[in-house]
């Protein structure tokens, strides 16, 4: 009797906990608030801030800065014309260049969005830089740290979770939290999104940075220009992230129908 209430009680769970991911349309698990979220994040991420060391080029400053609240406005304006707009209602995005030769970008929940000086050397154009924010961008949409809370709540919580979550205590989330955000030396800032995360980050970043204006064939070249930088040989499986010939062919195949449907609003 008692294993059937416990499975009844997941089982609503889950259906209380779905949501859909922007553009994609992927039902996701999203059992913790935007407010329970962000405030985790936001004290991680002014923590890093407060240590990192904000770079002094300024000339790719202001490009990170320029092509990301362009990417930004896109992204809203599709949000509101679908009638989304409170997904981001809470956001207030920021595009950092920080002094490091670490070839990164990440980002944290609200907008909040780190690029390292080491990746703008892969860089030879805004439309490259768009693949790598539009991607960032595209994390912070669908919410996949918000989804990744979630499973790790089901996991250590299950059917107790939405009464822990609901009720306010705080202690639960940020014990939660630290285990998705990962200060640490392991993963340094952020600990790596799944595959499925960054595959999706991939195929919605092709439309926000297309919809920004910007030409998503240069998704191709940028991952080319990864490839050949990447000196790891971990095999796809062991790894939180796709290989880079499956994400280049997944790009390749996406391109077409990006291309089809947004195209009109890349500037020639």
């Amino acid at each position: 009797m008692k294993k059937t209430i416990l499975m009844l009680a997941v089982f609503s769970l889950l259906l209380s906990g779905c949501g859909s991911v922007p553009i994609t349309g992927r039902k996701q698990l999203n059992l913790v608030s935007d407010s329970q979220v962000l405030q985790s994040s936001l004290t991680q991420y002014a923590s890093f801030m407060k240590t990192a060391t904000i770079s002094t080029q300024k000339v790719q400053s202001e490009q990170v800065t320029r092509v990301g609240q362009r990417i930004a406005a896109a992204t809203e304006a599709y949000l509101n014309a679908n009638g989304l707009s409170d997904q981001v209602k809470n956001f207030a995005w920021e595009f950092n260049l920080v002094k490091s030769n670490e070839v990164n970008a990440w980002c944290m929940p609200g907008g909040k969005i780190v690029v390292y000086e080491g990746i703008m050397n892969l860089i030879s154009s805004d439309d490259e830089l768009a693949v790598v924010l539009g991607h960032e961008v595209a994390h912070a949409v669908a919410k996949h740290s918000n989804e990744r809370m979630s499973q790790q709540v089901l996991a250590q919580y299950g059917a107790s979770a939405v009464s822990i979550f609901t009720s306010g205590k705080s202690a639960a989330t940020q014990q939660i939290a630290q285990s998705v955000y990962g200060l640490g030396a392991n993963y340094g800032v952020m600990q790596p999104f799944s595959r499925k995360h960054e595959s999706e980050a991939d195929k919605m970043g092709l439309v926000l940075m297309t919809m920004a204006g910007y030409n998503p064939d240069a998704a191709v070249t940028f991952w080319q220009k990864m490839q050949a930088n990447s000196s790891s040989s971990t095999p796809e499986f062991m790894s939180s992230h796709p290989s880079h010939e499956t994400r280049i062919a997944d790009i390749q195949k996406q391109l077409p129908s990006v291309k089809q449907q947004y195209g009109s609003y890349i500037q020639k």
